[in-house]
């Protein structure tokens, strides 16, 4: 098998990755996304290092042991994406991407440098505690 098939595999699922991490706003979309591209990078290893370990003598498989590092780092990141996730979804009750923005950023809402009070449920909460 000649190595030109598993690199445009590797450059396609990579393409698909990477518009969906630019075009979605959902957070789980955008990590698997991310995953589909890490996963192209492992097809790219392990398929050069077949075509390389039949050129050398000595066959090492150094591709194939990072590909298995690179697997468990993403099971890793997928673990504690997927966690950070569910905690904004639980506090915001979304998990669209456009919308996780603080609401005191902006300069229309009472944010830092504004001077005005921010107005809405916080901020009686604070005004009620205080």
């Amino acid at each position: 098998m000649h190595l030109a098939y598993p690199a445009v595999l590797s450059v396609l699922l990579f393409c698909t990755g990477l518009y969906g991490v630019l075009a979605r706003r959902n957070a789980i979309l955008v990590l698997m996304s991310v995953e589909l591209m890490l996963n192209a990078v492992n097809l790219n290893l392990v398929a050069f290092d077949v075509w390389l370990s039949k050129a050398a003598e000595e066959t090492l498989h150094s591709g194939q042991a990072l590909t298995l590092f690179t697997i468990a780092i993403a099971a890793a990141e997928i673990g504690i994406g997927l966690a950070i996730v569910l905690a904004v979804h639980r506090n915001r009750g979304t998990s669209d991407i456009d919308k996780l923005r603080d609401t005191a950023e902006g300069p229309d809402d009472g944010g830092p440098g504004t001077g005005t009070p921010a107005a809405g449920p916080a901020a009686e909460k604070a005004e009620a505690t205080a």
